[in-house]
């Protein structure tokens, strides 16, 4: 059901991997940290631009979101999945970091150049030289 949610009523970008098991792409998220003296407490929230225009969306869809709650550095609501989770989405209000691209190790970035076939053509090289020899003249 809650498969059925995210690529139909979120419309999440997916991949089905085999036996129903779907992977989604994710639109932009965040993770915070703040100082705690319990362990293993972990919140993840999706952003949106506009939290009033979701929470609308899912009514009209009559799926149960929280009330939108002022948190000063964002407007904040709790998506009910329809298997009884619960997804945090808000609207942020405050400055917000670069995404992040992961990159592989450079190990691997190294073994993946050594594995690509040379991308000059024949034709590209000889007029590479060419032009460089005109240079030369000057």
């Amino acid at each position: 059901m809650d498969r059925a949610f995210l690529r139909d009523v979120l419309r999440l970008p997916n991949v089905d991997v085999g036996e129903g098991w779907l992977i989604f792409g994710l639109p932009p998220a965040e993770v915070a940290v703040h100082p705690s003296d319990e362990n293993d407490v972990h919140e993840f929230y999706l952003i949106c631009d506009d939290v009033e225009a979701l929470v609308e969306e899912m009514r009209r869809r009559e799926i149960a979101c929280a009330p939108v709650q002022n948190q000063g550095w964002g407007l904040l609501t709790q998506v009910t999945l329809p298997g009884g989770g619960r997804l945090g989405v808000y609207q942020p209000r405050h400055a917000r970091p670069k995404p992040v691209r992961l990159r592989k190790p450079a190990r691997q970035r190294k073994a993946a150049r050594m594995r690509k076939p040379a991308r000059k053509s024949a034709p590209r090289a000889r007029r590479t030289r060419a032009l460089s020899a005109k240079r030369r003249k000057r």
